[in-house]
């Protein structure tokens, strides 16, 4: 089962919170500081910077920056939470918007504050995340109108430009750049779309400044693999990605899948990285969502690729020909090399798209394809040629499994489900 665990030192502000298990309530947010309105918008936007705050989605682009580009953008702007959750191996966000839903809302407020909007939107695909949220929205009155935009769950659907086609009344599809949201977003206005964890960092920095070095060198994340459960984890900066493997019960890994498929494969040498993202992406990774799954001694990496790979394949929204074309065979050539029928030009084929492929399509999918097969042939070039030769017993196990790379959100309990059926919910 899915369990959570913080590695923060003690007294050190935590997304996590105290009660992880249970959805909090409005009270119970606001007696730990929460929705205080000591630290203005102007100061608040100081201490992001100062902290150099990234965000939480995948990309990591300074927070700071991106508030105030859409702050300056001439026009009043939008808010928008963003927790769709697009990564397979990310429970972060969904785990989120159920169990601190008013961290978020806070969040998304001073997010508003910060930039002059004047309505907000609360992203998701998770109908339980969806209730909670719009129940905390009951809880407590703000001035920043909050409307709840559920959505199909998809790889894409989390994309930006998808994010702004759907609220805008479209399919959660990505649209071609520029213009960018913060330039043209929702109803044709700048758009600010901050994950949902960046929006908790933000109410954390709001309610403890002194803290904000220590809140912004924090993480979720997203740990799995082997025969041990998934764990939600909250670490610092600068832990290792072995002590985090042990920590999940992975001990002796020999590789790690990285960033949900952003990140690519790494090999067993690549394990005593710490995590962040300056020094996974100096190492030819990335931390992306900071879901990593860990693989066992007992795993092929080869196989991990070609699951991946069929992901993504499946993801496609087939707007784009060079992706339906470049995920295809990508997944055809991982998929031939897992089951011992691939060619001898298969590491040339690899190599090209792995270089070629980036960039060309209208959203990440295909640049996570892309990733998948240069990672491998990076980190198991040996594994790569001896394939050639025919499947190892690994990938002929794994070849008759029906394997997948989502793992289960950690239990939130409501709690309207402790209550007794006549007592009202707090407020």
């Amino acid at each position: 089962m899915t369990g959570t665990d913080s590695l923060l030192s003690r007294g050190a502000p935590a997304v996590l919170g105290m009660t992880p298990e249970r959805t909090e309530a409005a009270d119970e947010y606001a007696a730990t500081g929460g929705y205080r309105d000591a630290t203005g918008p102007g100061e608040l936007l100081g201490h992001i910077a100062a902290a150099g705050l990234r965000g939480r989605g995948g990309a990591g682009f300074p927070v700071a920056v991106k508030l105030r580009a859409v702050r300056d953008a001439g026009a009043p702007p939008v808010v928008v939470a963003n927790g769709e959750e697009g990564e397979p191996g990310s429970v972060k966000d969904r785990w989120l918007l159920r169990a601190r839903p008013h961290l978020v809302l806070d969040g998304l407020a001073r997010a508003a504050a910060i930039t002059g909007a004047r309505r907000g939107y609360v992203y998701l695909a998770d109908p339980v995340a969806g209730e909670r949220i719009r129940r905390a929205l009951t809880e407590r009155e703000t001035e920043l109108p909050v409307e709840v935009i559920e959505t199909p769950h998809t790889y894409v659907a989390g994309e930006e430009t998808a994010v702004v086609r759907r609220i805008n009344g479209g399919p959660a599809l990505p649209t071609a750049k520029p213009p960018r949201p913060y330039e043209q977003g929702v109803g044709g206005a700048p758009t600010l779309i901050a994950n949902v964890e960046t929006l908790a960092r933000i109410a954390l920095l709001a309610a403890r400044p002194e803290e904000r070095r220590r809140t912004a060198r924090a993480t979720l994340v997203t740990l799995s693999g082997g025969s041990a459960g998934p764990l939600l984890a909250e670490v610092p900066y600068g832990t290792t990605l072995r002590t985090l493997a042990r920590t999940q019960g992975t001990p002796e890994p020999v590789g790690a899948l990285m960033g949900g498929l952003f990140g690519g494969l790494i090999g067993p040498r690549s394990l005593d990285l710490a995590l962040d993202p300056d020094t996974l992406s100096a190492a030819g990774t990335a931390l992306g969502c900071a879901a990593i799954r860990f693989l066992a001694p007992d795993e092929c990496p080869v196989s991990v690729a070609a699951l991946a790979a069929r992901h993504l394949a499946a993801q496609s929204t087939r707007q784009c020909g060079v992706c339906v074309a470049g995920t295809g065979s990508i997944h055809d050539a991982l998929t031939a090399l897992a089951s011992g029928t691939a060619e001898a030009g298969v590491h040339t084929n690899l190599h090209r798209w792995s270089t070629a492929l980036p960039g060309r399509g209208a959203c990440g999918l295909l640049d996570a394809a892309a990733g998948t097969a240069g990672s491998l042939l990076r980190a198991f070039p040996h594994l790569v040629s001896s394939h050639l030769d025919g499947p190892c017993p690994t990938c002929e196990r794994d070849a008759r499994a029906a394997r997948q790379l989502t793992v289960a959100v950690p239990k939130v309990t409501d709690r309207a489900e402790t209550l007794p059926d006549s007592a009202p919910c707090p407020r």
